[in-house]
């Protein structure tokens, strides 16, 4: 009994249920009670993959990540992923970033965010006295900057964001300095101007130009960011009814499933159901950051963290775009939008940070 015990010790059922219920409602959103159910039905087959993953990564003791070169070789095994995307990929939707397995397709970038996040945690927790050396802010930059680029030409943008932000998120929390975070602002803006110039796909500058006058084109390019702050809107209160929003399901809004998730949730669930969905994320927050303030050493801490900036930013850049407030982008919302390998990453983070926290009083002697 004490071996279960310390086993399960370790499992959030708040952290898992608040998880699983997002999930869950963002199936319900998929499902229509006119026409075809077939992001319903695959939603429902990921869940259950996903659990499996969750299952499986809480059976290891990870403290053997701390040393050694394992996570240097995984770090090395996303670059390759990535590379190979580029050369035998599959196109969707101006975008070569997965491969297409048959029945299933897997996207490499969405793994590759979870093994930076475990790089970057190790990175710091052995350097975490240094932190002031502004080579660490070069080395770590390096290690995020290859993933970035690799994503950035797929190109999928929406997702190159995300790996800028887990990398800056996790060096504020290092501990970087004022004069410092100047000169990676400084860095950043050159870079944007640099991807303006010579990165971007027209379709990419148009959605931007389209966000800073978002009515110049509300039949082209400034359409659909244009349907969804319509569908955010006509939910009201307590919204139109699960399986009856209009503007998903009679295709006004594309992509409602996965880009316009919340739209579409919004449509159907309102303003109530908007506070429900902002309290279960609040949940998933606030559970990492318990697990982040209790952990063992440096880089479990800086694991959870970093799962923590994973959720925040997809969540943050997802509503931002939905609502009008930030350019559309692609990017998903953890747990409710949908597919297969950003839901298996992040049942797979959080089963990690979990299994991470059944020693996090009693391992500090290992280093």
């Amino acid at each position: 009994m004490r071996i279960l015990r310390t086993f399960f010790g370790g499992f959030d059922l708040w952290l898992f249920g608040a998880a699983l219920l997002l999930t869950m409602l963002g199936a319900v959103t998929m499902f229509t009670f006119e026409g075809d159910n077939f992001f319903f039905d695959r939603q429902l087959m990921w869940v259950a993959i996903a659990l499996l993953g969750l299952l499986l990564v809480y059976v290891p003791d990870y403290r053997f990540l701390r040393s050694g070169n394992t996570l240097f070789f995984i770090y090395l095994v996303s670059i390759f992923l990535l590379a190979l995307v580029l050369i035998v990929g599959v196109t969707v939707k101006g975008a070569k970033s997965r491969f297409d397995i048959g029945f299933f397709a897997v996207q490499p970038s969405e793994y590759a965010k979870l093994v930076l996040i475990a790089v970057l945690a190790k990175y710091f927790s052995k350097r975490h006295e240094l932190i002031g050396d502004f080579k660490n802010i070069l080395v770590s930059g390096a290690y995020a900057f290859v993933p970035f680029a690799l994503v950035a030409v797929q190109p999928d943008f929406g997702s190159a964001l995300i790996l800028g932000c887990i990398w800056f998120g996790m060096v504020l929390v290092a501990g970087i300095s004022l004069r410092h975070l100047m000169v990676v602002g400084t860095v950043g803006v050159l870079a944007l101007s640099l991807l303006w110039t010579v990165g971007f796909e027209d379709y990419q500058k148009e959605r931007i130009l389209t966000f800073l006058n978002p009515l110049e084109d509300i039949q082209g390019a400034g359409y659909n960011a244009y349907q969804s702050t319509i569908a955010v809107g006509s939910g009201q209160v307590f919204g139109k009814g699960v399986g009856y929003g209009t503007q998903s399901k009679l295709q006004f809004l594309p992509e409602y499933e996965t880009d316009f998730i919340f739209a579409a949730f919004a449509e159907e669930w309102g303003f109530v159901g908007a506070i429900l969905l902002f309290s279960l994320f609040g949940i998933v927050v606030w559970r990492l950051l318990y697990h982040a303030l209790h952990a063992a050493t440096n880089f479990e801490k800086l694991f959870a963290v970093g799962v923590t900036i994973l959720v925040m930013s997809h969540f943050l850049v997802h509503i931002g775009m939905n609502i009008g407030l930030l350019p559309v982008t692609g990017t998903t919302v953890p747990f409710l939008s949908y597919g297969g390998s950003h839901l298996l990453t992040e049942f797979v983070a959080i089963g990690m940070v979990m299994a991470m926290s059944r020693y996090e009083r009693s391992a500090v002697d290992v280093s």
